[in-house]
């Protein structure tokens, strides 16, 4: 079994305090049977928050089993889809729409009117 982390040590001793003092202050139990279940709530709630806590090896083992699983359903999406058909010919363009525009000339006669 795994040596816990300090993060999970961390995350589950501020859990049990932080929802302990809460419970206690949302009931305002005086009893000691109240005060007790309380308690017991917090550890247990402190340590379900510890042990969800992810591990650091764990991520690794974690993205191997994802890729062969994208990988696998990448080949299968492959194996289902058609061929893309073949592109279309370009459309013929007329000579004159590459052609640089022309500026219209102004004649001697026009000028002196």
């Amino acid at each position: 079994m795994p040596r816990p982390t300090p993060a999970q040590f961390a995350y589950g001793s501020a859990t049990v305090v932080f929802s302990t003092f809460a419970m206690l202050l949302l009931t305002q139990t005086r009893s000691g049977l109240g005060v007790m279940v309380i308690a017991v709530a917090g550890l247990a709630l402190g340590l379900l928050v510890a042990v969800t806590v992810p591990m650091p090896g764990t991520p690794r083992a974690g993205r191997a089993a994802a890729a062969r699983t994208n990988r696998r359903t990448v080949l299968v999406r492959a194996a289902r889809t058609p061929a893309p058909a073949a592109p279309a010919a370009p459309a013929a363009t007329p000579a004159h729409a590459h052609a640089e525009p022309v500026e219209p000339r102004v004649s001697q006669h026009s000028l002196h009117g």
